[in-house]
C-alpha cells in the first residue's frame, strides 16, 4: 500500500487495517470523489481515527489499572465525578458522550484516581450502548478492589437520536450501575446520588 505524501510509516501503524480502501468505497457509495482534492487523505484519517476510537478493544483492565492497585485503611466513599468519556453507538456507528460518575467503598484496598478515567476510556473506546458501559465499569472496580460498594452513574447524549431518527437535540440518557452497600442501603446510595445531583445542578 502506497502511503500519501505528508503521512509517515509510523501514522501508517496507528491505522485500522483495511479501513483505508474501505473508506474509499464509502465515499464513493454515498456519491463522492475520493480522489478529489479535499478527500485524498480522508480514507488514512478515517482509518487512523478509528483505531484510537476503538483502541479499548486492544487493552485489558490490566492495561488500564496498571499497579496502581494499593493497600489501605479505611472504608469512607470515594467519589470520582465528571469522568469525559467518547464512544461510538454500535447501532449505528455514531458517536455517543457525556460524564461518568464513579464511587466507591474500600474493604483495604484503593485504586490511583486516574485509573478511573483510564478504565471509562478502556470500555468506552469500542463500539457500545451506554448500559453495557457502565455496567463494565462497575464490574471492573469490583474485580480489582473486591470493594464493600460500587457505583456507577454516566450521563449521555447520543447523536443517533439527535443527528437522524427523532431528532431530538436536547435529550440525554442517565445509566446506573450499583453493587454491593449501594444497592442493598438507601443511605448509602442517597449519599452518592446527592453528591453527584450537586454536580448536575451546577452545570
Amino acid at each position: 500500500m502506497t502511503i500519501p505524501p505528508s503521512i509517515s510509516a509510523a501514522d501508517e501503524r496507528l491505522e485500522v487495517p483495511g479501513l483505508r480502501d474501505l473508506t474509499r468505497e464509502w465515499l464513493t457509495a454515498v456519491g463522492e470523489d475520493p480522489e478529489r482534492e479535499g478527500l485524498q487523505k480522508t480514507p488514512h484519517r478515517v482509518a487512523k481515527a478509528w483505531g484510537f476510537l476503538t483502541a479499548g478493544y486492544q487493552r485489558t483492565l490490566h492495561d488500564a489499572a496498571g499497579d496502581a492497585v494499593f493497600e489501605a485503611d479505611g472504608s469512607e466513599m470515594v467519589i470520582v465525578k465528571d469522568i469525559e468519556f467518547y464512544s461510538m453507538c454500535e447501532h449505528h456507528m455514531l458517536p455517543f458522550y457525556g460524564r461518568a460518575h464513579v464511587a466507591y467503598i474500600p474493604d483495604g484496598q484503593i485504586l490511583g484516581l486516574s485509573k478511573f478515567a483510564r478504565i471509562v476510556d478502556l470500555y468506552s473506546r469500542r463500539l457500545q450502548v451506554q448500559e453495557r458501559i457502565t455496567t463494565q465499569i462497575a464490574d471492573a472496580v469490583e474485580q480489582l478492589l473486591a470493594p464493600r460498594g460500587v457505583a456507577v452513574l454516566m450521563e449521555g447524549v447520543h447523536l443517533c437520536m439527535a443527528m437522524r431518527g427523532v431528532q431530538k437535540q436536547n435529550s440525554s440518557t442517565t445509566t446506573s450501575a450499583m453493587r454491593g452497600l449501594f444497592k442493598e442501603d438507601a443511605r448509602t446510595r442517597a449519599e452518592f446520588m446527592s453528591a453527584v445531583q450537586t454536580t448536575l445542578r451546577a452545570r
